[in-house]
């Protein structure tokens, strides 16, 4: 009953943090501004505020035992550092894992949170049961994490997985890694908005009267908005590229599509779909799944919940 853990998902603008119980269900929850700029110090006594108050959620007997937590990029996860994410000015280099293990007397884990999401969804969400799985985040940017034989593969300077930063047309739009026609300029939230707009332009259309984003083209094209209908299927095809050639360099089979953007669900799915097999050899193709996410914004904070269970262990 000893093993309990907490999961905690750092991000820009608000921290959850989950008591996970043996069986690896969140039985207990904490949310908080993120508030990066108030600092280091400050984030890591609130943290160690909302452990104490998930603690007594705990059964009789049962004690918090490690602690995982998952922030945006870069991460140093050996080293247990904050790097420099551009949206968490004020926590730049923070030794948070050292900080947050001193204060709370725990083992604690740091790690990517797309890669914490991707762990998550391998143990507790579609991946279980497989060898082998890819993570793509389509947010605001997208990524991908990759698991093979059930463990992270990093590369060699733990930058493998950037497939948003892939070319799909050398003569295309310009992206902001100063590449053209990244897999990202056809597929995240902030160039769904701004294909969106440009399309209603070229076809006489005023702007729409509210701010369009990502989220809010995908819940359009699933009314009568031919516009953001095509939109969708522009970037649901060049998910199926970018899946396909994942496919073809690593031989795995199940991808999975999680954030933001993949709420939009078949309308971006099926395009991906119906484009992957014609991208890849027909024997590799016939085997490809992609599937949504099934743990949503669970995912980071059950990853970090695993992390921490190995942490526990040494």
């Amino acid at each position: 009953m000893a093993d309990w853990v907490v999961g905690v998902d750092l991000g820009a603008t608000k921290t959850a943090l989950g008591l996970i119980g043996p069986d690896g269900r969140i039985v207990a929850r904490e949310r908080m501004p993120t508030e990066a700029e108030r600092g280091p110090d400050d984030l890591v006594e609130r943290i160690a505020a909302g452990v104490a108050a998930l603690t007594g959620a705990a059964p009789d007997g049962g004690r918090i035992a490690a602690l995982g937590i998952c922030s945006p990029g870069p991460v140093d996860h050996e080293r247990g550092l904050l790097v420099d994410p551009p949206n968490l000015q004020g926590l730049h280099g923070a030794p948070l894992r050292t900080m947050l293990s001193e204060r709370l007397g725990l083992p604690v884990a740091l790690e990517h949170d797309a890669k914490a999401a991707a762990l998550g969804e391998f143990h507790y969400g579609a991946g279980r049961g497989e060898r082998s799985m890819v993570y793509v985040v389509v947010g605001t940017g997208v990524g991908a994490a990759i698991i093979i034989d059930g463990r992270l593969y990093r590369g060699l300077r733990n930058s493998a997985g950037e497939i948003g930063h892939t070319t799909l047309d050398p003569e295309g739009e310009l992206c902001a890694c100063g590449s053209r026609g990244c897999v990202e300029t056809y597929l995240a939230g902030p160039w769904l908005a701004r294909r969106y707009t440009a399309a209603r332009r070229a076809s006489g259309l005023a702007d729409p009267q509210e701010p369009v984003t990502g989220e809010w083209v995908a819940r359009h094209a699933s009314g009568d908005d031919v516009l953001a209908r095509q939109v969708l299927e522009d970037a649901g095809r060049a998910l199926g590229v970018a899946v396909a050639t994942m496919a073809m360099v690593l031989d795995i089979e199940l991808f999975v599509i999680g954030s933001s953007v993949a709420r939009a669900g078949d309308l971006l799915l099926d395009p991906a779909r119906r484009m992957m097999p014609a991208c890849c050899y027909r024997s590799v193709g016939c085997r490809v799944r992609i599937a949504p996410t099934v743990l949503w914004d669970d995912g980071p904070i059950l990853g970090s919940g695993w992390l921490a269970r190995t942490a526990l262990a040494g």
